[in-house]
């Protein structure tokens, strides 16, 4: 789940400089597991030192804004203390700083280099281009329960009518209707090829995000399984659609809320889980870590130490029955656990466990729900999928669908895939960047063949 993945950059960065002219554009290269991953820092000179922003180019971030570096004798400190990163170098005054860069115990080399020229354009081979054999039109429709209007594209096959559909759900973090992520648009590719394939496919941009209305900071998982919930209503109003064969396929937390809402409607057709989980918040997440540490070669006693402070944090957080209780008891938990935390350390660590959504996502549990779906489910795994783990989530699934009588159920755990179904080496989150291709056509088959088995 992208909103609680351990990638190295999923924070905000914190950087200023003081002393002498470094203003310029900053390049250079963090090589972690074999994998190449750009960062671009843009130092603008001002009247009180320095302003910056941070891009990290192969991971699609830019912009990102920074504050608080130091630089005396040319020696150059940056700490990012809610990430828990520091970066240490050495300029040599002109056009170049050697240095390293820390995070969770582990350390990297990495250098910059003042360069004037644009980053290239990375390679995404599998996206569409223009004409496409099919209509596609931007439409909009409103979620009346909690007055959002959300935009998207539906495509639709160029002939025939009455046509089976696909409701596209995206996995978390404010996403667009693309699914865009890591410089990837794997829902633009998804509802290509299914459209291609004789199946219309509706995606449309999170609320809040792109042309939809809505603050998707304060909303849950059940919030957005109401606004799949409108789109559901929106592909029942017209005509080219047939209104008994429309299907829900959730990515990653959209494979939470695929369920959820299908427990609770009897218009589901279908549901397509990719990467979707099948156990409580709190063990995806701890699972993950986990999985993600091991897979860095992350020192076993810093892990264990993540591990418990998390755990620990989380049973606060799902325990809870005191709203105004929480920031105390998670204040006191960190402190006993690193005394020399700063406040804005800890400040930024209890503000991402006071989010509405990580603290309904760590409580709910998908099995009740799963137990009330009656519809044909589709459950695909990576087989190297570090962020939710394919052989216990499968195992979930599989039990709660039987326990609630469902028969019509296929899980499958897809050989050398990670979370976003690309062919990868190692499943760490930093390789999706690096990976050319954005859906593996082995996934891609699998899911046409199910859907087309279901829909006929």
């Amino acid at each position: 789940m992208k909103k609680s993945l351990i990638t190295l950059f999923a924070c905000i960065i914190s950087l200023s400089i003081y002393g002498q002219d470094i203003a310029g554009q900053w390049i250079g290269k963090l090589s972690v597991q074999g994998i190449q991953l750009r960062l671009v820092f843009h130092i603008t000179a001002t009247s009180n030192g320095y302003s910056a922003t941070m891009d990290s180019p192969d991971q699609g971030a830019k912009g990102i804004p920074v504050t608080s570096v130091t630089l005396q004798d040319k020696a150059l400190k940056i700490s990012i203390t809610n990430a828990g990163i520091e970066y240490e170098g050495s300029w040599n005054g002109t056009d170049s700083i050697t240095g390293t860069f820390k995070q969770s115990g582990l350390t990297f080399p990495l250098d910059l280099s003042r360069t004037d020229k644009a980053e290239a354009i990375v390679k995404r081979p599998q996206e569409p281009t223009e004409p496409y054999p099919y209509l596609a039109e931007d439409v909009a429709f409103e979620n009346t329960q909690d007055g959002v209007t959300l935009a998207g594209t539906l495509t639709m096959p160029e002939t025939g009518g009455k046509f089976p559909a696909a409701v596209l759900i995206s996995g978390s973090g404010a996403q667009n209707r693309d699914e865009e992520m890591m410089g990837h648009k794997p829902f633009w590719i998804l509802a290509d090829f299914l459209t291609r394939n004789g199946i219309a496919v509706l995606r449309f941009d999170d609320r809040g995000v792109g042309a939809s209305t809505g603050d998707f900071a304060a909303a849950t998982s059940f919030d957005f399984s109401k606004d799949a919930e409108a789109a559901v209503k929106y592909l029942q109003s017209r005509k080219e659609i047939d209104a008994k064969k429309i299907g829900l396929i959730g990515h990653s937390e959209g494979g939470v809320i695929a369920p959820m809402l299908a427990a609770r409607s009897g218009d589901i057709g279908f549901i397509v889980m990719l990467a979707g989980t099948g156990v409580r918040g709190d063990k995806v997440l701890l699972s993950q870590q986990e999985a993600i540490g091991r897979a860095s070669d992350m020192n076993d006693e810093i892990l264990k130490a993540v591990l418990d402070l998390n755990g620990k944090a989380f049973e606060i957080v799902i325990n809870n029955t005191q709203p105004e209780e929480l920031r105390p008891s998670l204040i006191s938990l960190i402190k006993e656990a690193d005394a020399n935390a700063s406040d804005e350390a800890i400040g930024a660590q209890i503000n991402s466990l006071l989010n509405p959504w990580i603290q309904y996502f760590l409580k709910y549990d998908p099995a009740p729900a799963l137990k009330k779906v009656k519809c044909p489910v589709l459950a695909l795994n990576g087989e190297k999928d570090l962020q939710v783990l394919p052989k216990i989530n499968l195992e979930a699934i599989g039990n709660a669908l039987s326990e609630g009588g469902n028969r019509n159920v296929t899980l499958k755990e897809l050989p050398g895939l990670n979370h976003l179904f690309q062919e990868c080496t190692s499943g760490l989150p930093l390789e999706y960047s690096s990976i050319e291709q954005t859906f593996s056509p082995a996934a891609l088959d699998e899911i046409l063949k199910w859907l087309l088995q279901i829909t006929s």
